[in-house]
């Protein structure tokens, strides 16, 4: 199968560079690679790289614009800051034998090179403290198993089953690859596999405030999207950081009044910072630990706050 590996991007930048060069790497003998900058850029990979300019749009709206232009039977999305392991494309293209498998994806793993504000953000996302059951999305566990919805900084879909769907069709972002993988999976009724040996490392936000601004992204539009794609985000584990955070409030304007909620209260609060003490001390030196523990709280509330925030919206801008 020929694969056509598609980047959207603003414009060029380092990661974008370090993405294409890794792309170019793979040991697959049949891809292109098609970057998509708001405005012409000049890259140094000749012929080996297609540049199409989109204007100013998201990225969802520049995948859906060049869909025809694809000479794969695969596209292929990655993110600008992300870029693949070498065997990726390899072990993707055997998920594909099955013919009810419309879609293939995988982990977006922190890079060991990332600073240590890069890499407190990725831990953060990689613990199952915070991401529960989809910390399968930072780091490569398990084996293969179907999923109905999944990022696609790390996607794979048949150009057939993408232009059956009419696309993304959507300028939502985040958000865009619920509503992809939503058409795939509960319209379309085929299959989206994860395979954790197809592999990306994806570098995370370069600062606290930008990785908890990416947090309120998702929990907002999560929120909303309860309302909209009740089939994929009406799932009590994304409420949970929403309970979280109305136990601490209403816990504790009760513990006020009431002596014996107060022992309750505080006893609560001591589980969960024993339970955030032992996920944050598994991994790396003691500054890495601590930095991990304060932003494990700060993600759970900023997640609580917004996803009711979405939740209580009647609709989200969708740019």
């Amino acid at each position: 199968m020929t694969i056509s590996i598609v980047v959207p991007v603003k414009g060029d930048n380092k990661y974008l560079r370090e993405c294409i060069e890794a792309c170019l790497n793979l040991d697959y003998p049949n891809f292109e690679v098609i970057v998509l900058p708001d405005e012409a850029i000049t890259l140094p990979y000749g012929d080996k790289v297609r540049i199409i300019p989109t204007g100013h749009i998201g990225p969802a709206k520049k995948r859906d614009m060049v869909v025809d232009q694809c000479r794969g039977e695969i596209l292929a999305f990655l993110d600008d800051d992300t870029f693949p392991k070498k065997d990726w494309l390899k072990n993707a293209i055997s998920n594909f034998d099955n013919k009810e498998v419309a879609a293939v994806c995988g982990p977006a793993v922190t890079p060991e090179n990332d600073s240590l504000a890069q890499t407190v953000s990725g831990t953060v996302f990689s613990l199952s403290f915070v991401s529960g059951a989809y910390s399968m999305r930072y780091v490569p566990t398990g084996s293969r198993r179907e999923v109905d919805d999944f990022p696609s900084c790390n996607f794979l879909i048949r150009k057939d089953v993408f232009k059956q769907i009419g696309g993304f069709d959507t300028n939502f972002w985040p958000g865009e690859d619920t509503v992809l993988c939503y058409k795939i999976t509960k319209e379309l009724m085929k299959k989206i596999i994860y395979d954790p040996g197809v592999l990306v490392y994806h570098h995370r936000r370069p600062s606290y405030d930008l990785h908890l601004k990416q947090v309120e992204s998702y929990a907002l539009h999560r929120g909303c999207f309860v309302k909209r794609f009740p089939a994929t985000s009406l799932r009590f584990s994304y409420f949970v950081p929403s309970f979280f955070v109305l136990g601490l409030a209403i816990g504790g304007a009760l513990a006020i009044f009431m002596p014996v909620m107060r022992f309750l209260y505080f006893g609560v609060i001591g589980v969960y910072l024993i339970l955030n003490l032992s996920y944050s001390s598994k991994n790396g030196n003691r500054a890495l630990k601590f930095r991990v523990f304060f932003l494990n709280i700060l993600t759970h509330l900023a997640y609580g706050i917004y996803f009711i925030k979405g939740l209580l919206s009647r609709k989200l801008t969708e740019e």
